[in-house]
């Protein structure tokens, strides 16, 4: 099964253009990294500094180890790290049941 990266990232208020743009410019970084089969950028409407980054990877080693450790991981960073109010939350989870 495949695993989802799920980045709940708060912005300093301001920054979401530049944010938005970063992650644009970021996505081939992702693209071209081990295991990496997609990537999505959601804006949440009643918050809207509040974004969650999903990432979807073939294995959790993927991300953990092969981008985490990788000059990938540390472009990416240097694009949108600017804008964080605080560091992400992380957490990776699995489909348990699609409905439909």
């Amino acid at each position: 099964p495949m695993i989802f990266e799920i980045a709940q990232i708060e912005l300093k208020p301001g920054t979401e253009a530049a944010f938005e743009q970063g992650v644009a410019r970021a996505a081939p970084l992702f693209k071209g990294s081990k295991g990496c089969h997609g990537m999505r950028l959601l804006k949440s409407i009643e918050q809207p500094t509040h974004y969650s980054l999903v990432v979807t990877w073939e294995t959790l080693e993927d991300h953990t180890v092969h981008f985490r450790n990788s000059e990938a991981f540390q472009q990416w960073r240097a694009l949108v790290s600017d804008c964080f109010a605080a560091p992400p939350n992380v957490s990776h989870v699995t489909e348990a049941l699609i409905g439909f």
